[in-house]
Formats: C-alpha cells, sequence, structure tokens
C-alpha cells in the first residue's frame, strides 16, 4: 500500500523559508515521478513542481520557478520542496503526489497523493 506523507508546513513572513519533506513507503519509487501541487481556498489543485524519481529531470510552475526546488532522498524514501522567498499568494495546502512513469504536470495523471500540509505565508 503506497503512502505519502507530508510535514514541514507553517506560518512564516513574506521573505521567508521552509522545506516540505514527504515520506513515501509501500513501494520502489525509483520508475515514479513525484510532484508537489498546491490549493488554495476557492481554487483548484495546482501544479507546483514534479521530478523524476532516478533521473532527477525536474519541472516548475512558472509562479515558483527560480525559488522553488524539488529534490529527493533515495536512502530516506523521501521527496522535498524547499520554498524560498515565500509570497502570501503561495499560501495554500501543499501536496504530495507519485505517478508511475514519465513526469508529468496534470494533477488527474497522479495515482497516489498525500494528505497535505498547510502553508501560510503572511504579508
Amino acid at each position: 500500500q503506497v503512502q505519502l506523507v507530508e510535514s514541514g508546513g507553517g506560518l512564516v513572513q513574506a521573505g521567508a523559508s521552509l522545506r516540505l519533506s514527504c515520506a513515501a513507503s509501500g513501494r520502489t519509487f525509483t520508475t515514479y515521478t513525484m510532484g508537489w501541487f498546491r490549493q488554495a481556498p476557492g481554487k483548484e489543485r495546482e501544479f507546483v513542481a514534479a521530478m523524476n524519481w532516478i533521473r532527477q529531470e525536474s519541472y516548475y510552475a512558472d509562479s515558483v520557478k527560480g525559488r522553488f526546488t524539488i529534490s529527493r532522498d533515495i536512502a530516506k524514501n523521501t521527496v522535498y520542496l524547499q520554498m524560498n522567498t515565500l509570497k502570501p499568494e503561495d499560501t495554500a495546502v501543499y501536496y504530495c503526489a507519485a505517478v508511475f512513469g514519465r513526469l508529468r504536470t496534470n494533477r488527474n495523471d497522479y495515482d497516489y497523493w498525500g494528505q497535505g500540509t498547510q502553508v501560510t505565508v503572511s504579508s
């Protein structure tokens, strides 16, 4: 059974940094793509970043490019999202997700989801 557990969210001021973690279990993820999505109140869940687990190819939404970095630790089976220079518009629940195969950005393509972690950025 695949399980994704996010952590690391919190309340910070604009300009601060946070690192989200996603602990993955239940199978070998070397052939998976891991993604981060976020959902603000009243808005649809949107793509943030994704990484192909074994090749480390990554892709970012334009809104976070240059500020956020996705990475993974194979030994810990954990994916990270380093978020720098946070803005109030980054406020959302952040979700980790996994899908078998190639890198993709459409949330409907992902099969496994975590429960989410809240990130709130005050101005």
